[in-house]
């Protein structure tokens, strides 16, 4: 189709199983979708998003995947994103679907992903009545996304899953949340519509390089904290010049959404999570130099200690905030101090396997390093068992690491399954807890009818062991069987083998290191989902 825009030819493509004149405001949204480049749809439908699941069949272009729980659903839209840097589509079934995914909606917005969240709600002429399902939909979006728009009819939906992709899209990653009526849906609609131009980061104020560089200059101890795309690629690399030529430390967030790790890559401290470890980390620091993340604070208040973790006599200074040009800004700092040189990097080690046939957390993680295959993903959501042997890692073949970045427990499943989407030909490993893994197990069964190539290796040691660290540092007194149990995953006790069998997921339980060995260097040779259920 050829039309003239101000002098100038435009070509429209059209599907031609998609007329123009028979578009409902549900085909209009998905090809809008598609138009903007959103290829992937994780799904939970319900009755009112009926006409979506139906454009679906009609116009090609973008890839659904059902999750059987809603947190599923938008914890692999932000694994997704965070391997893409591009949204996903999400597709929950009005107020209550959305709120079952609140928790991992959390945990994205925390990571700064790019996310488009399609939620049904009931017909405009049917929200008076007040139906079971009836629910202030808007209020519940607006407590999880940076845009909303509540969709007034078939003729703007379009319009608006454009300005929702734009807006998802805008430095450093944004949650947009899109309401749309059922009968939004299936009413006609007029066109889709095209892209938006996408929103750029900002460049740094030539005023912050001059600080940062007057900074590195003064003789005293400078730190960097880091996060977002300052923990990869060009941006970790010119953070590491400037390292190697001034002397300056780099950190990053406990909970970093995406980091580069391994041989060859530039190694970064990451602040503890107790508050007493990580001022004592930062101890002697006088300037800490932010780019593209928050001043430090405490994971939670305790009873007589900081929530702050800057310490006494250290100056705070940005170099970049978050919808900033970190990476560029470091570049230019790099080059005003003349570090051209290539920083240090960590160098390969080879681990050894553990001899001794007892499985522990430190000999799980050795086991991991040894086998961890190049360029893998791991998403870590081992809490207390991964936490301690995070440094093993470092030295391992080169690979991404992503974080439970919001703390809200049982996003590591969903977030590996999205990963393994967006890179199908990478190794995605899940070091996962047993007790956090049970808030999303659903995400095996996806993993399996989407044949993705992910290893979960569960660490079962039948407890919220971290919860029970908690309760004794947050001065709760005494602690009796009664409290205790409340933290306990005995009786009964979780078979994890028959639950991911029933998710459709080769699984085995091992409770040696040798067995440990021989079954993860299986998975690492395979192909295809499977879990190892490490009875600690």
């Amino acid at each position: 189709m050829l039309f003239f825009n101000e002098g100038r030819r435009v070509e429209v493509s059209i599907e031609d199983n998609v007329n123009v004149g028979e578009l409902s405001g549900a085909d209009s949204l998905l090809k809008t979708l598609v138009n903007c480049d959103v290829q992937v749809c994780f799904a939970n439908p319900g009755t009112s998003e009926m006409h979506f699941v139906r454009a679906i069949d009609k116009i090609q272009g973008i890839r659904a995947v059902l999750g059987l729980f809603e947190g599923v659903v938008t914890g692999a839209a932000d694994g997704y994103a965070r391997m893409t840097g591009k949204p996903a589509a999400t597709l929950l079934h009005l107020g209550p679907g959305l709120a079952n995914g609140m928790a991992n909606l959390h945990n994205a917005r925390k990571a700064q992903v790019p996310m488009v969240n399609i939620i049904g709600n009931h017909a405009t002429t049917h929200q008076r009545f007040d139906a079971p399902l009836t629910s202030d939909v808007t209020a519940l979006a607006n407590a999880a996304s940076h845009w909303v728009v509540a969709c007034r009819g078939p003729k703007t939906l379009a319009a608006d899953a454009a300005r929702a992709v734009q807006a998802a899209q805008a430095p450093p990653g944004h949650i947009a949340s899109v309401i749309v009526p059922a009968d939004a849906a299936w009413l006609p609609a007029e066109r889709p519509a095209s892209r938006l131009p996408v929103i750029k980061s900002t460049s740094v104020s030539d005023t912050a390089i001059a600080q940062s560089l007057a900074a590195l200059r003064s003789g005293d101890q400078v730190s960097f904290l880091l996060r977002g795309d300052m923990l990869r690629g060009v941006g970790l690399q010119a953070a590491g010049r400037i390292a190697s030529a001034t002397g300056a430390r780099l950190f990053c967030d406990t909970f970093a959404p995406r980091l580069e790790r391994g041989a060859g890559r530039v190694p970064i401290h990451r602040m503890p999570y107790r508050a007493a470890s990580a001022l004592d980390l930062l101890k002697g620091t006088k300037t800490l130099i932010l780019v593209g993340t928050q001043a430090p604070i405490s994971f939670f208040a305790y009873p007589n200690q900081p929530s702050e973790l800057t310490p006494e006599g250290c100056e705070l200074l940005v170099l970049a905030h978050p919808h900033e040009d970190g990476g560029g800004a470091l570049e230019a700092l790099a080059e005003a101090l003349g570090a051209r040189l290539s920083g240090e990097v960590s160098q390969r080690e080879n681990f050894a396997l553990p001899t001794d046939g007892t499985l522990t957390a430190e000999s799980i993680m050795q086991i991991i390093a040894h086998y961890l295959p190049e360029n893998a993903i791991v998403s870590d959501e081992g809490v207390t068992a991964s936490l301690p042997y995070y440094g093993m890692l470092q030295t391992t073949a080169p690979h991404d690491h992503l974080n439970l970045t919001g703390g809200s427990i049982g996003g590591g499943l969903p977030v590996a399954t999205g990963a393994a989407i967006a890179c199908p030909d990478r190794k995605v490993f899940a070091l996962e807890g047993d007790g956090s893994a049970m808030y999303t197990l659903q995400a095996l069964w996806t993993q399996a009818r989407e044949k993705l190539d992910v290893t979960t290796i569960l660490y079962a040691n039948r407890s919220y062991k971290v919860l029970v660290e908690e309760l004794k540092i947050v001065g709760a007194g005494q602690i009796g069987t009664k409290a205790l149990s409340m933290l306990d995953l005995h009786d009964p006790t979780l078979n994890w083998v028959k639950l991911a069998e029933g998710m459709g997921v080769e699984a085995v339980r091992v409770e040696d290191t040798r067995s440990l060995a021989d079954v993860l260097q299986s998975a690492v040779i395979g192909h295809g989902p499977r879990l190892i259920e490490a009875v600690l």
